[in-house]
C-alpha cells in the first residue's frame, strides 16, 4: 500500500522517473546496481533486508545514490543509524505529497531533509556520551570560528532560517557555512554532525 502511494505521488511529476520498485531490501540493492537511480527511498523494516543494513551496505560499496529513509514514527530508534550510515533525508510515511517532493529534490541536490523537530528528537535520543571525543573535537578543529558557530547551532537542533537569525547572517550564507562544514568534518548530514558536536564537548 504505501509503495503504491508513493507511485502514485511521484508518477505524475514530470521531473521524476520512477526506474524501478523493490519488496525487500535485498531487491532494492539489486535493482540499484542495475538501474543506477539518482534517489531511492527505503523503508526503515523491510523484510528479508531492512533499510539499515541495504544503507549500509550501499554506501559500502561506493555506489550509492542518495537515500531518503521512511518511517512511521518521527522518534524511531533506528534512525540515528540510518543517518549515521549516510542517509541523506529522513521522512515520515504520512509526509505531505508536496514535501516528499521538495525532499526528493533537495536530497538529489546533495543537501539533507530532516525536519527541525525530528532533528531535534534525534539529537536528544543520543546525549549519552560519557565525554568529549578527542577524535570528534579534532575533526571540527579545522573549521573557522564562524563555521563552528553554525555547526554549535545545528547540535543545537537549529534550522537554517533560526542560524540565520540568531548568527545575523543570510540563509543562503547558513547553507554556504554548512555545505563546507559537511566537507570538511566529514559528516553527510546534519543530524552526524550534530552528535559530532556533542561528541566534541561543545554543547
Amino acid at each position: 500500500m504505501v509503495r503504491t502511494g508513493l507511485r502514485l505521488i511521484l508518477g505524475g511529476e514530470h521531473d521524476i522517473t520512477i526506474v524501478g520498485e523493490a519488496a525487500d531490501g535485498r531487491e532494492a540493492e539489486a535493482q540499484v546496481r542495475e538501474l543506477s537511480p539518482d534517489v531511492i527511498l527505503l523503508d526503515i523494516r523491510m523484510p528479508v533486508q531492512d533499510g539499515l543494513v541495504t544503507t549500509e551496505r550501499l554506501r559500502a560499496s561506493g555506489r550509492a545514490p542518495a537515500i531518503i529513509v521512511l518511517t512511521t514514527f518521527d522518534a524511531d530508534e533506528h534512525v540515528l543509524r540510518a543517518l549515521a550510515a549516510g542517509a541523506g533525508g529522513f521522512l515520515l510515511k504520512d509526509t505531505p505529497p508536496a514535501k516528499l517532493i521538495a525532499a526528493i529534490h533537495a536530497v538529489a541536490a546533495g543537501e539533507p531533509m530532516l525536519s527541525p523537530s525530528v532533528t531535534r528528537q534525534l539529537i536528544a535520543a543520543a546525549t549519552h556520551a560519557p565525554g568529549p571525543d578527542n577524535g570528534a573535537a579534532s575533526d571540527l578543529a579545522q573549521l573557522t570560528d564562524r563555521e563552528l558557530e553554525v555547526a554549535v547551532e545545528i547540535g543545537r537542533g537549529s534550522s537554517n532560517a533560526e542560524i540565520a537569525t540568531r548568527l545575523f547572517m543570510s540563509v543562503a550564507t547558513v547553507k554556504a557555512n554548512v555545505t563546507r562544514i559537511f566537507q570538511k568534518s566529514g559528516c553527510t548530514n546534519r543530524v552526524a554532525l550534530a552528535m559530532k558536536v556533542r561528541d566534541a564537548g561543545l554543547l
